[in-house]
């Protein structure tokens, strides 16, 4: 049976969280109905070869429905409770797609697959961070700029073990991120593992609704321009344009083009982006189906006559790092920040004969321009720049006061978030001494807080606070600094 696709190729395979399956690659068929822009003649390669779908053994064989229908009669003759029969198939959909072993590979079912069609129009509802599955783990991709995610310290790896208190280890995607939904104002109480912490903190994030914007942009200093692409929506393509036209109009001599914590989405709009950077001819990408030799996929575009720069971190993915192989490969851009996030595959969604669900599921590889598959491995940047240790700092468990003579993870964090703000802790190993003390009692001080050098929970929440400020302030953006430095220097796309 010839499965259909929907209209729009999506690079991600993550859900976003409290909003569901992500900005993935996903390509969908002119066959269903969708509201997504059609596939770009560039990208008609990747649609799915129809005649491999409907030769040899692609549907079940008498023998296996006849297994299957056993154990629905059995468990529907049986079983000691009464179960839901839509339930049932659709557990048996979901673990067929388990069974591939591959996180961007899954079943939705008609509640979870109307939060995909959302999150690919650009607004849904939730905390704001794209997830993906890794492992039986529910990983944070990245949280979606301004978002509550974002703005309660969640960043790109982190793992997220409960939702107020129900465990999400092993629980398919689609049912951890339902956990992560709630309606606009209500809470969530998340259990976070940070990469490089052996204990867990817990981190109260509020329910929004998350309308996002795809596009910024600004003039800098000095003739640079900063375009911000936040994910890879419907609309994104033609915001992009209309922002680099205003800049060029105002006289560009270069370009920093912010990828940082963009989760992906689709591929046609990224290919539009990418085109008028990357001289007629030259690929964009590659793409390799199962059975068949890799396709270059080719720009129709003139390229540009100033320099660029793509700043990227590992938070940016799949069609975010598209963007950046293309741009260095075959446009000469310079690459400033982190290595990205890693993924190389292409979904295709299926939504035909699933009465109103929808299966998501690899068809692909991607490769670079020069046929490089970055999947686990990411891309480095060319001027590697870490984010200012705020950027990443650990959130306090607020457990109880932090006291002197005392050694712990929460003290240690304690102590990077006091030296990060200019206050003086005498050390950053855990142990908080007389030094920790003082700088302590210097922030109660300037906060306005009772001054007592111990850490109790208002001091804790106001030097969250005092962080979070200054994160967000963006005067201390190493990365951004070091991407229009570039520039000034020459490095960077030139036609």
């Amino acid at each position: 049976m010839a499965a259909a696709l929907t209209t729009a190729l999506l690079l991600g395979g993550a859900l976003p969280a409290g909003a569901q399956a992500g900005q993935p690659d996903t390509l969908k068929n002119s066959d269903s109905r969708s509201s997504a822009a059609p596939l770009s003649t560039s990208s008609r390669k990747t649609e799915l070869r129809k005649e491999e779908v409907s030769k040899g053994n692609a549907g079940l064989t008498k023998e296996e429905l006849q297994r299957l229908n056993t154990v629905m009669e059995l468990i529907q003759r049986q079983y000691y409770q009464s179960v839901d029969r839509d339930k049932l198939v659709s557990g048996a959909l979901s673990g067929m797609m388990e069974a591939l072993g591959d996180p961007y590979s899954t079943y939705m079912d008609v509640k979870a697959a109307k939060q995909f069609s959302e999150a690919v129009e650009g607004a849904f509802g939730g905390v704001g961070a794209e997830v993906a599955s890794e492992g039986g783990k529910l990983v944070i991709v990245a949280p979606i700029k301004g978002s509550p995610a974002e703005k309660a310290g969640l960043a790109a790896k982190d793992v997220i073990l409960s939702v107020n208190g129900v465990g999400l280890s092993g629980m398919p995607i689609s049912e951890a991120v339902a956990k992560l939904r709630g309606p606009k104002g209500s809470k969530a109480e998340l259990v976070i593992l940070r990469a490089g912490r052996s204990t867990p903190f817990s981190v109260q994030v509020v329910r929004a609704e998350i309308d996002v914007e795809t596009v910024y942009a600004k003039q800098l200093d000095r003739g640079i321009g900063l375009i911000e692409i936040r994910q890879f929506s419907l609309n994104t393509a033609e915001r992009f344009a209309a922002e680099l036209d205003r800049l060029e109009k105002g006289g560009l001599k270069g370009l920093v083009i912010d990828v940082r914590n963009n989760p992906g989405g689709i591929l046609p709009v990224v290919e539009q982006i990418v085109q008028p950077f990357v001289p007629k001819g030259k690929p964009i990408l590659q793409i390799e189906q199962r059975g068949h030799a890799a396709e270059k996929v080719l720009s129709e575009g003139g390229g540009k006559d100033y320099p660029v720069a793509v700043l990227m971190n590992k938070g940016s993915a799949s069609a975010s790092e598209i963007l950046a192989g293309a741009l260095k490969e075959s446009a000469g851009a310079v690459l400033v920040g982190e290595t990205s996030f890693g993924k190389g595959t292409v979904q295709v969604s299926y939504d035909r004969d699933l009465e109103g669900g929808l299966v998501k599921m690899t068809i692909a590889k991607w490769l670079t321009p020069g046929g490089t598959w970055i999947h686990r491995a990411g891309i480095k940047p060319d001027v590697a720049v870490k984010p200012p240790v705020l950027y990443t700092a650990s959130r306090l468990t607020r457990s109880g006061i932090i006291a002197a003579d005392t050694i712990s993870e929460d003290a240690k964090n304690l102590q990077v978030m006091l030296q990060g703000l200019g206050y003086k802790p005498g050390r950053l190993d855990g142990y908080y001494n007389s030094s920790t003390a003082d700088a302590v009692r210097e922030f109660q001080k300037a906060s306005g807080l009772k001054v007592s050098g111990r850490a109790d929970l208002p001091t804790q929440e106001k030097l969250e606070a005092a962080v979070q400020a200054w994160v967000r302030s963006g005067e201390h953006d190493a990365q951004l600094e070091s991407a229009v430095k570039a520039l000034h220097g020459g490095s960077g796309a030139r036609k």
